[in-house]
């Protein structure tokens, strides 16, 4: 056992206090818990007018995943509950990482701590596992009180797959989440200002979200032209190819994952041939096979986070950090 272990676990609880006593964080936190509980409520309100009271409307709800339609289902006065996460999972995770290093070169405070007998490691570890357990315990929170919420008003509860396909689902938001948190601690190790560093964290997730589509759709106008396609097997080549170019957003897989684990009649992720849908049985897909479609998305989420975090790590261990 490291013999620094208690040391390491004092940073992170006092980073973790830190954030939760920002009013920053707060507001924050409040404004995502309230946009869930509001798309929450019109998932409530349009599957309690799909359904009657019956036994047997019952019987074909519980077989037709409705309450995966918590998560996903709107009556268009707001967006689902994945829709916000997408929108402002991103937000959360800048907000907690854009200023994590360079403000306390700016206060004076990290000089002082370096002073100290703490590995340099500790820091930027400590702080990426504090800003990761408030959104780890933000989003199973809001996920568990969503299906507490629509037991008690549906009356319904979840299957078991049911329970695990959210279980993942609210994995798989820390680990986008997490993405962007590493995106912040890299900007706010490279750069002085805490505003220069949220600028371009801001500037990167501006562009994933909006422009990135643009860039793609533009390109896909000019490389997919059914006149100088001359068989089925190269229309299907070049849609999967700007399919690959859509899969470099985060934003994009992310998408894809949540929509593949709360809509488990999503059954591929790309184009297929006719001869390849011969034979296919028509019905959702199991649990287990979701995650397989969905596998190589979560697995280049998981890399991109990882590659955010090495490099703000090594950077961060390279710097003079006393005479800054």
């Amino acid at each position: 056992m490291d013999k620094n272990l208690p040391v390491f676990l004092v940073i992170v609880r006092k980073e973790f206090t830190d954030f939760i006593k920002s009013w920053r964080i707060i507001i924050l936190l409040l404004i995502i818990g309230l946009t869930c509980l509001g798309s929450l409520y019109t998932a409530i309100t349009t599957i309690k007018d799909s359904i009657s009271q019956s036994e047997e409307a019952r019987e074909i709800a519980k077989d037709s995943y409705l309450f995966l339609k918590l998560f996903t289902t709107s009556d268009g006065s707001l967006p689902p509950f994945i829709t916000f996460i997408s929108f402002l999972g991103p937000l959360l995770g800048i907000a907690l990482g854009f200023d994590a290093i360079n403000a306390e070169r700016n206060k004076g405070t990290l000089t002082r701590l370096m002073s100290q007998p703490v590995p340099r490691d500790y820091v930027i570890n400590a702080k990426f596992i504090a800003a990761l357990l408030v959104s780890t315990v933000l989003f199973f929170a809001l996920g568990f009180l969503n299906m507490a919420l629509g037991i008690l008003i549906i009356g319904i509860p979840p299957t078991l797959e049911e329970f695990l396909r959210i279980i993942c689902f609210l994995c798989l938001c820390i680990v986008y989440i997490a993405f962007w948190l590493n995106l912040g601690i890299l900007f706010s190790v490279r750069f002085k200002q805490a505003a220069t560093s949220a600028l371009s964290s801001i500037a990167v997730w501006i562009f994933f979200s909006i422009f990135y589509n643009m860039v793609i759709d533009f390109i896909s106008k000019g490389y997919l032209k059914p006149e100088s396609m001359t068989n089925v097997d190269e229309a299907i080549s070049k849609q999967g190819t700007i399919l690959n170019f859509m899969r470099l957003s985060p934003n994009y897989l992310f998408s894809e994952s949540t929509t593949t684990l709360l809509s488990p009649s999503v059954r591929t992720l790309g184009p297929l041939t006719m001869e390849q849908t011969v034979g296919a049985v028509a019905g959702p897909l199991p649990f287990g096979q979701s995650i397989l479609l969905i596998w190589p998305q979560l697995t280049g989420l998981m890399a991109a986070t990882m590659i955010c975090f090495a490099v703000s790590y090594v950077l961060f261990m390279r710097q003079e950090i006393r005479t800054n």
